[in-house]
């Protein structure tokens, strides 16, 4: 399996950002594979994250744990992200609700509570 497969299948990858100096910053997140190359990811849209990928689209990808622990012998890919209008957030979550059963279950019970959620954004991430 190449490393670009391994990261399309797994649960978590570990999203690289980086601040203005250049430090990175790595969080765990649940991605959808879409098309050839491409990651799909849902964040809050107020989140670090995003702000850091306004300003600067270069990231890195590997496969890790829940928190975030990445193997010593994981594949870093590189990758472009790109923050996605409303029509393709719409998109994106409905993917990452396909691929992930507690996504679907923990956006039925808000919606059950009528619990507001903050606004999220999609980003897509080009390998």
């Amino acid at each position: 399996m190449s490393d670009i497969d391994a990261v399309r299948r797994a649960t978590y990858i570990s999203l690289t950002t980086y601040r203005k100096d250049g430090t990175p910053v790595a969080t765990p997140v649940w991605q959808v594979a879409r098309g050839e190359g491409e990651l799909v990811v849902v964040t809050p849209a107020d989140s670090w994250k995003v702000k850091r990928i306004r300003r600067n689209g270069a990231v890195t990808v590997a496969v890790c744990t829940v928190r975030g622990h990445v193997a010593p012998d994981a594949a870093v890919l590189p990758g472009t992200a790109r923050l996605l209008d409303e029509a393709g957030t719409a998109d994106a979550q409905k993917l990452l609700a396909k691929k992930y059963l507690s996504s679907r279950i923990g956006n039925g019970i808000l919606k059950v509570l009528r619990v507001r959620k903050k606004p999220n954004i999609g980003i897509v991430i080009t390998l």
